[in-house]
């Protein structure tokens, strides 16, 4: 048994192993392959620095974050540690320093970020200096499932099979299947010994909050904390900007940090941030992740983020000292739309767009909580908990009613409508609206029409949002969200289970004002759809987005959703070119399926010809074998048809010019009746 306790006093000048850390390194010093999870804050870096020192050789970190290496390194070398990195923001002495020490046989960590390893000399180097260890940090980036995706991940299980040395690989939140893709991608799919030491972080305050007045509720929230460090997280690079100054304009030491700003300048916000006490980032997902400030006192979501496990990751930055922290996540119906457009609209396979909506209905559900947050957060992670009297509705527990018969009425208007529409057009049923829509398919027919007056549209929206939080209802990518039920609904549907929602998310639904949206609710994941296959589009050609189509076309295409090319033909913006080019490929989209047209029909696709063309050949196909069905068989190619239907003669003399006489003896009559009548 390697004894790590003098090192662990002398070095790193700690009594004690935190939970769990003395076993991790115990596995990783005697050169077992390990996979650990460990909450942040935990010691995770303790777990492969201690082990660096008790073996052999040089010890490899990958690290996503040079400002994350950087740090470790500085804190090793200020605790007596040969230690070095390389990176692209190393001074030319850095990068020597580390040089002459690997020729010196004097490095025992060396860090470095996983895209050097794309490099062809990295492995023969490393096989040089005799590495001993593989550790990887933030190791959940290698996982497409994991929020934080970094291709060159994926080299690490090969460098590990170059080296043939043991690799120790730790994150703070992976899910059952992103520590199996972990395993798979790191480990070759040989189970390493991995260790699960829990999510919890009972330090963390934890609350959500429906929005209602976004940047007032932000803004008190940090009122109540003046003078304490905070990171307010945004969905977009704009809104970090605007809620830093107003933050600023309300007294508060406060900057932005988002992905769009100069190199220079983000370091310089790292720095302060680093440094300065009171200080408040207002940032996108771009800033935070190796943050190693333990005393963050609070953080905030201005919006809601992609999935439990971002979530999870980025409220994590606070109390790493163990002290109370604090955390609000605001959320809305806009951000439910945003995050849902972002799955639909991306290019993942269809399989990870499921489960990415599937992670995106569990934060809705911790969202959208009536007992302990911590309980249904570590639920999703496969732990139990008891009530943990450190969340908001431990703290107040929420105002519920028994909303069985809403729920039931609900499902009863997705069942009848076949699981085809989405909340919009279900919510305009219930509540007895009279639209086109409704008129054109009847559904004012349907027992449940009229049958929810008790809410109003903006209370039955609250109503959907919280069957999605408790995964009673789906949205199908397939049906371009179209919402179908789930197997949890249909107890309730029967009256064999009850089920009680937020009465006050419901109240203050009615208050809040309307989101503003480019298309209803019934057509928004079309659109998101078709915005999908604009961007593929767009990509392949490397040209913008907009040149392809712009945005008010694919709402036209949303609204009207064509069937045929003809239709597609009638939508402004798709001019004959385009419409040769792309209108099969949107089509397929709307109508989940390929329309099988000719290219010379193709051709005359929203034009009084191609009416013409149709009428044509369904003629030519009844006198294929002639008047009374005996003769040969003997048909007009579809160019010549598509001659006929342009040219549009109107007597047989110049018909019998375009067909010849065997083609005009079986087909001139008929075809001049159809010229006709089409004028």
């Amino acid at each position: 048994m390697l004894d790590a306790a003098p090192l662990l006093r002398d070095v790193f000048g700690f009594d004690a192993f935190r939970p769990g850390q003395a076993e991790i390194v115990q596995a990783v010093a005697a050169g077992e392959n390990v996979l650990a999870i460990m909450p942040t804050g935990g010691g995770k870096s303790l777990c492969f620095q201690l082990p660096a020192l008790l073996r052999d050789g040089v010890t490899v970190v990958i690290s996503p974050l040079i400002a994350l290496m950087r740090d470790q390194v500085r804190a090793l070398q200020e605790a007596g540690v040969c230690a070095g990195a390389l990176t692209s923001g190393n001074t030319p002495e850095e990068t020597d320093a580390v040089w002459q020490a690997l020729d010196r046989g004097e490095l025992k960590l060396l860090y470095m970020a996983p895209e050097r390893l794309a490099a062809g000399s990295v492995s023969g180097m490393l096989r040089r200096a005799g590495v001993g260890l593989i550790a990887v940090d933030e190791a959940h980036c290698v996982s497409q499932w994991g929020h934080d995706f970094r291709p060159d991940y994926l080299r690490i299980g090969s460098l590990r099979k170059t080296l043939n040395v043991p690799l120790a690989a730790f994150t703070a939140t992976a899910d059952a299947e992103t520590r199996d893709e972990i395993v798979q991608k790191l480990f070759d799919g040989t189970p390493p010994r991995q260790f699960l030491h829990g999510f919890d972080r009972p330090n963390i305050h934890l609350a959500f909050a429906a929005k209602n007045g976004p940047r007032r509720q932000i803004l008190e929230f940090a009122a109540a904390r003046r003078g304490q460090s905070g990171i307010v997280y945004c969905g977009t690079r704009a809104k970090t900007e605007t809620l830093a100054r107003a933050l600023a304009e309300d007294g508060h030491s406060t900057c932005h940090y988002h992905g769009g700003m100069e190199a220079e300048d983000r370091r310089i916000v790292e720095t302060r941030f680093a440094r300065e006490d009171g200080l408040i980032v207002v940032a996108t997902v771009a800033f935070g992740m190796g943050i190693d400030k333990p005393d963050i006192r609070w953080v905030a979501h201005a919006d809601l983020p992609k999935s439990i496990e971002a979530y999870y990751q980025e409220i994590g930055r606070a109390g790493r000292d163990g002290a109370p922290a604090e955390t609000l996540t605001l959320f809305g119906a806009d951000d439910i739309r945003l995050r849902r457009a972002q799955i639909d609209e991306g290019l993942a396979p269809p399989e990870r767009r499921g489960a990415d909506h599937g992670r995106l209905n569990a934060l809705l559900g911790l969202a959208e909580a009536l007992k302990c947050r911590r309980q249904t957060l570590l639920g999703y992670f496969g732990e139990t908990a008891d009530p943990c009297g450190n969340c908001d509705l431990c703290d107040t527990p929420p105002d519920v009613f028994d909303a069985t018969i809403a729920v039931r009425k609900a499902l009863s208007a997705i069942l009848r409508t076949e699981e085809w529409f989405g909340a919009g057009h279900l919510i305009d049923i219930l509540t007895g609206a009279d639209t086109d829509k409704i008129r054109a398919r009847c559904h004012d027919q349907l027992p449940t029409y009229g049958c929810g007056t008790e809410f109003d549209k903006r209370q039955w929206q609250a109503v959907f949002r919280q069957m999605m939080g408790h995964d009673l209802v789906r949205p199908d990518p397939a049906r371009h969200g179209a919402l179908r039920m789930t197997e949890a609904a249909r107890p309730i549907l029967r009256g064999e289970a009850e089920i009680s929602l937020r009465r006050d998310t419901i109240r203050k639904a009615a208050r809040r004002p309307a989101v503003k949206s480019l298309v209803s609710d019934e057509d928004a994941p079309l659109l998101s759809a078709l915005k999908a296959k604009r961007r593929a589009l767009a990509e392949a050609a490397r040209v913008p987005a907009y040149v392809i189509f712009p945005d008010r076309t694919l709402i036209e295409m949303a609204e009207t959703r064509p069937d045929t090319l003809d239709a597609m033909a009638r939508i402004g913006g798709v001019g004959a070119k385009k419409l040769e080019r792309y209108g099969a490929l949107f089509l397929e989209v709307i109508t989940g399926a390929a329309q099988a047209l000719h290219p010379a029909r193709r051709k005359l696709a929203g034009r009084a010809a191609g009416s013409v063309f149709d009428s044509l050949l369904a003629v030519q196909t009844d006198l294929a074998r002639g008047p009374d069905g005996t003769e040969k068989p003997l048909s007009c190619s579809a160019a010549l048809l598509a001659k006929v239907a342009q040219m549009h003669p109107q007597d047989e003399t110049g018909l019998r010019r375009l067909l010849g006489e065997r083609r005009a003896d079986r087909f001139a009559a008929a075809f001049l009746d159809v010229l006709r009548a089409a004028g």
